[in-house]
This record gives C-alpha cells, sequence and structure tokens, in this order.
C-alpha cells in the first residue's frame, strides 16, 4: 500500500480510475464531477490538499482537502478499512488551518464511510437551531442524487424562443462568453476564460456534450455541461446555468434536453445529476425532475471538531 500527497489535485486522472469503477455502486463522485471540481481548485494549491492510496499501482482511496474544515474522499468499495486511513490524513493535515469543525459530505448509500465517520466521533449535521436535532424536516442544505435512462424514450427538444439557439461552443469568444455566462448565473468571479479553456483540455471533457444557447444577439445565455463515462455508459450535468435577464423563457431544459440527447449518441444508458435537495433551493430539482429524473439518494454532512486530536465524548458520557 502507498500513499502519495500532493499540493491540489495533481493526481486528478488517478482519483478519477476510482471515480469511474466505485460510481456505479456507491457514491456520487463521478469522473466529470472531479474534472470540474479540479477546474474549481485551480491556483489554490495551498487550500486543496489531496493524498492518494495505490495497492500495485491501482489508486483504492484519496482525499481532497478544501481548507480550513470541508473534505472530500472516495474509497474503493472493496476497501472499506481505508476510511479510517483517509480520515486519519485529513485530521492531521487540516490540524493546522484552524479549530473549526472538520466536515464531511457523503451520500447515504456510502454506508461504510458513515460507518467509519460515526465510529470516529463524526456526527450528521441536522435542522435544529444551535445544533440541536431537529423535529421536523431537515433544513439544512443537502444534495439529492437524481438519475433517469438513456434508454425508452427521451424527452423531445423543445422549441426556443425567436433567435434562440443551441450549440457547441466555437471558438475563444465562445468560451469567454461561457465563462461570463456562469458567473452572471451563479454571481461567482471563480470560473474566467482561462479556467473554463482548461477544463476542456480535461478528460473526460467532450465539446458535443457541453452545449450553450446564444441569443439573438449571439451572447451565450445559458448552459448545461455535460461530462460523459464511456466506461459506465453514464452522463452527468455539472453544471447548468442561466443569465439571470434570460430566465423563465424555457432555455436551460432545453438545453439540458439537448444535452440528454449528445450522451445517448454518445452509447449513454444513464444520465444522473446533483441537486439541492432543501426547500431553499427547489427550482432546479424541479427543473430535472420535468425532465424524467428521479431521485436514488441524497448527501448528509458530518461534523467532527478539532479539539486537541481527541475524539468528541458522546453526550450523557464522562470522559475518560
Amino acid at each position: 500500500m502507498q500513499r502519495d500527497e500532493y499540493a491540489g489535485p495533481l493526481a486528478l486522472r488517478a482519483m478519477q480510475s476510482l471515480a469511474v469503477r466505485a460510481f456505479p455502486a456507491t457514491g456520487y463522485r463521478h469522473a466529470g464531477d472531479l474534472a470540474w471540481n479540479w477546474c474549481l481548485a485551480l491556483d489554490r494549491a495551498e487550500r486543496c490538499p489531496t493524498a492518494v492510496w495505490s495497492d500495485g499501482g491501482r489508486t483504492v482511496a484519496w482525499g481532497w482537502l478544501e481548507l480550513p474544515d470541508g473534505l472530500m474522499l472516495q474509497v474503493d468499495p472493496e476497501r472499506p478499512e481505508l476510511v479510517r486511513d483517509v480520515l486519519g490524513w485529513a485530521e492531521a493535515t487540516a490540524g493546522t488551518a484552524g479549530s473549526g469543525p472538520l466536515r464531511v459530505e457523503v451520500a447515504d448509500t456510502e454506508r461504510a464511510v458513515i460507518e467509519a465517520l460515526e465510529l470516529r466521533g463524526y456526527v450528521r449535521e441536522t435542522g435544529g437551531a444551535g445544533g440541536e436535532p431537529a423535529t421536523g424536516p431537515d433544513t439544512r442544505p443537502y444534495m439529492t442524487c437524481l438519475g433517469r435512462p438513456l434508454t425508452g424514450g427521451l424527452p423531445p427538444l423543445p422549441r426556443l424562443p425567436d433567435g434562440y439557439v443551441i450549440r457547441a461552443q466555437r471558438n475563444d469568444a465562445d468560451v469567454a462568453g461561457r465563462a461570463a455566462a456562469h458567473r452572471a448565473a451563479f454571481g461567482s468571479d471563480r470560473i474566467t476564460a482561462e479556467r473554463h479553456a482548461r477544463m476542456r483540455a480535461t478528460w473526460p471533457y467532450r465539446p458535443e456534450s457541453d452545449l450553450v444557447v446564444a441569443s439573438p444577439g449571439g451572447d451565450i445565455v445559458a448552459y448545461c455541461q455535460g461530462w460523459y463515462d464511456e466506461v459506465n455508459r453514464t452522463g452527468v450535468f455539472e453544471p447548468v446555468g442561466t443569465r439571470p435577464d434570460h430566465r423563465r423563457l424555457g432555455l436551460a431544459r432545453a438545453v439540458c434536453a439537448a444535452v440528454l440527447h449528445a450522451f445517448a449518441r454518445a452509447g449513454g444508458h444513464r444520465a444522473v445529476v446533483q441537486a439541492r435537495g432543501d426547500a431553499a433551493c427547489p427550482v432546479p430539482k424541479r427543473l430535472y425532475e420535468s425532465l424524467g429524473f428521479a431521485a436514488y439518494a441524497r448527501t448528509y454532512t458530518y461534523t467532527r471538531t478539532r479539539t486537541s486530536g481527541r475524539t468528541p465524548v458522546p453526550p450523557g458520557q464522562a470522559p475518560t
């Protein structure tokens, strides 16, 4: 067994190789999700330490910190004992970044990860005030994992308003326009033309499944970026957005339907997407459900407070 540590997600392909193997069985880290997160980590290597565990050249686990408090991880379903190693590395590495809680987002299908977290003293966050247990539905943000088959009929391509057109990106101006549309859609400055261009050169990017909507004036106003895993024949949407001044025209639904057709033409059998599941952000989930997606999993966030490296004492139990 070998562990290699990096400043930033430099071993992206090694991590993606595990994602391809593990995705059909457990978790929700698609190879395309990792490529997208790699794009967001560009130029922030010091905030994103990673570690990869390999056995005979085969990736069996990885951890990816978003300092000061976030951890993504994936473990080979056949090697559940490695969850402890990943958590130990993350706790030690993040220990100097601050005294706040370490937070791990995990899908409810990742039973081995959840069991290891709970044994190590991590507690599932709830919707109660001040960390108290919620008495009703979970009100904290969480993600719903949705999927649909690509066989047996796809949603028809909707008619766009006059002058709007769906197409692939054709030149540098389109790349810049696509990045600008993302910034406008999400109110974020993290995606620049340079970052988007570098992502387009990252496996498993395919230009035919990264489609945009151009307005009558030629501006890019909506988009759906699809990533296709040809091994599992599964495509994922990440991300989807529409500029605020072009919403409520059906553009996002139309471009998502077009990407579903692109996945099917590539030989895909399934499409997936993650959307907020809590009531504070219902619109994206409704959009995907209107395209035939249905929930198959959800995420939870587990937290452990970093206090002198000791596991928190369960309520009602005296410290030893």
